[in-house]
């Protein structure tokens, strides 16, 4: 995008901002029945069902996964996040007597191997200095909390090399909280393979949930949309508890977002930036468009150097109304009064606010046609 429309972009989104003025948060509630929310996958991942929307008609289709190369146009672009999901929940010992539960979310900047920021339970239990541990194992000691509540927690391993490796080796896949496990419960087997990607990064395990948009796609549908034209790219962002907290606050300009960690190499950013082969450009999922968006606003101030791996904490909040520089979206069905559903509901209809309505009724729609929501549900297209 050249510099004279990227300017004229900004303009328009402006005037459309202070024209209209705050968006309350309440706009994005919508009620979903329990018996909607996924408990496990499809069968197969391909199986599951995907609506597709054309933003251009106003038409919503049904269809299953396993058509979508036959719905977008043989040459197409994909931008798929690879973060590998860490078994980043695990149970140990309190120094002193009594059990902990550690979530694991994210490396800390300064020794990223050994300290770690977690979510801790019971959290007031475990102040600065205290340590949890499991024999033969490891030693964790609580460096310092922050005011979200996470703790930095210094591991010192006894047999693994990373932290990554023994959360592989004693570790639970971090589900969100609307999908229900018992302790013993069978289907946790099933997670460990199905809360994952096919193409996730063994390199990358910095996912404390995974990019659910990606979760249906099978090598048979890669490889058909391979054979068909279309080409994958691969970028990484480290997906964040943030994804599931809702919006509090009553106008959604005030709400606060959380930062993700990602990394876009360089092959990956020249097929962003190329206009030049009118190859559709469609993002696997809100991580990898949101982290596809903070790259183009980010570097129309600060220019890209093209060389290596570009990466950065992305602090964007993309609500509408807004502009895209992404052509489509796939996602999956999202919580009411998030800011994933502030995100999709930008991408509907750019520059206004008229989509936080449509995708209501988009979901409406889609409850009476039975489609199944959130991490394990359905699919939908936005073209």
């Amino acid at each position: 995008m050249n510099k004279a429309n990227s300017q004229g972009r900004l303009a328009r989104l402006e005037r459309i901002f202070f024209s209209i003025g705050t968006v309350e948060a309440a706009r994005f509630d919508y009620n979903l029945p329990k018996e909607a929310i996924a408990q496990v996958p499809a069968d197969k991942r391909d199986e599951s069902r995907l609506l597709l929307v054309n933003r251009a008609t106003g038409q919503v289709a049904d269809h299953l996964f396993k058509e979508l190369p036959d719905l977008l146009p043989q040459e197409a672009n994909l931008f798929r996040n690879t973060v590998k999901v860490m078994k980043a929940r695990i149970f140990a010992e309190r120094q002193g007597g009594g059990k902990t539960e550690c979530l694991i979310l994210n490396p800390s900047s300064d020794a990223p191997t050994t300290d770690w920021w977690c979510l801790l339970r019971p959290g007031k239990r475990l102040p600065v200095g205290a340590a949890f541990s499991l024999e033969g194992l490891f030693v964790a000691t609580v460096l310092e909390k922050n005011d979200e509540g996470m703790a930095k927690v210094h591991f010192d391993l006894q047999k693994h090399e990373t932290v990554a490796d023994l959360t592989d080796e004693i570790g639970e896949m971090p589900l969100p909280p609307y999908i229900q496990r018992s302790e013993d419960d069978d289907r946790k087997a099933l997670d460990g393979e199905r809360y994952q990607t096919i193409y996730a990064d063994p390199q990358k395990p910095f996912g404390a949930a995974a990019p659910t948009a990606g979760l249906h796609f099978t090598p048979q549908t890669i490889d058909r949309m391979v054979a068909n034209g279309s080409r994958f790219h691969d970028l990484t962002l480290h997906v964040g508890m943030g994804t599931f907290k809702p919006i509090q606050a009553e106008l959604i300009e005030s709400h606060v977002m959380h930062e993700e960690y990602y990394e876009i190499p360089q092959a990956t950013r020249k097929a962003m930036a190329s206009r030049s082969d009118n190859r559709m450009k469609l993002a696997v999922g809100t991580t990898s468009l949101r982290a596809m968006e903070d790259y183009y606003r980010h570097t129309r101030k600060h220019p890209d150097t093209g060389e290596g791996t570009f990466g950065r904490n992305a602090d964007i909040f993309i609500f509408p109304p807004d502009y895209f520089a992404t052509d489509a979206l796939l996602t999956n069905f999202h919580l009411p009064r998030s800011t994933l559903l502030c995100l999709v509901s930008a991408f509907l209809t750019p520059g206004s606010t008229d989509g936080i309505d449509w995708l209501k009724q988009i979901y409406q729609a889609a409850l009476k046609r039975n489609y199944r929501f959130y991490s394990y549900g359905d699919a939908m297209l936005i073209l």
